[in-house]
């Protein structure tokens, strides 16, 4: 996918912020969209349908998080790429950021050009996305949907963030593989990104809670572990 193709919406309740990050970023050739809280953000996010959303955390009407939960609710977006921008930098913020559906967490004050490098980096999962193509797996009653990023389970489909997704299917997709936590951080979310090992524990909490308790106890009778 070539830059002038890819659109990212700007989302912060300070104008400047919105110039700066703007012009940096469409000086790199990207389409960029704004919105100057979380309301006009899922109004804008579901007409743009973008490919990558910056977030703030702290706006008026609706904040970040929730805006960002709002989202991932959305069929159509289920499947953007979330970052927060944010000068909250305390561990549970970033926390509560992962939980709530966001792939990244950048904090402010950040340098330009180090935004724009991570913004790339972010970016080239859409060529990953592109090179996978068709895989589908079948465990018990779950059809995992690679190339449509879709679950259905007894019929009904069930919506997860990227990374939920990207986690479970690794999971699914290895039988009798134990899997350590630097393996899952490598394969989920590779270099371009630092996140901890509380990240994975999140995503696994709101993995069982989505999936069900009796797919990993199923995976787990027919010899599939892993270390979280």
């Amino acid at each position: 996918m070539k830059k002038k193709d890819i659109k990212i919406l700007l989302v912060d309740d300070e104008q400047d912020i919105l110039e700066i990050v703007g012009y940096n970023l469409s000086q790199e050739g990207y389409q960029i969209v704004t919105a100057s809280n979380g309301k006009e953000a899922i109004v804008k996010a579901k007409k743009e349908l973008p490919h990558l959303i910056i977030m703030d955390v702290m706006m008026p009407e609706m904040d970040g998080m929730e805006a960002c939960e709002n989202i991932r609710r959305i069929p159509e977006l289920s499947h953007v790429i979330i970052t927060f921008l944010t000068a909250r930098s305390e561990d549970y913020s970033q926390v509560a950021g992962f939980d709530a559906g966001a792939d990244d967490y950048i904090t402010k004050p950040i340098k330009p050009k180090l935004l724009v490098s991570k913004v790339k980096a972010l970016l080239r999962r859409l060529k990953g996305d592109e090179a996978k193509g068709s895989e589908t797996l079948n465990v018990g009653d779950i059809e995992i949907n690679r190339e449509e990023y879709k679950i259905v389970k007894d019929g009904r489909e069930i919506i997860l963030p990227r990374k939920e997704f990207e986690l479970f299917y690794l999971l699914a997709s290895k039988p009798g593989k134990v899997f350590k936590r630097e393996e899952i951080l490598d394969k989920v979310w590779g270099n371009e990104v630092i996140v901890g090992g509380r990240t994975i524990d999140v995503h696994i909490r709101k993995l069982r809670e989505k999936i069900g308790d009796d797919f990993f106890k199923t995976i787990k009778g027919v010899g599939y572990k892993f270390e979280v």
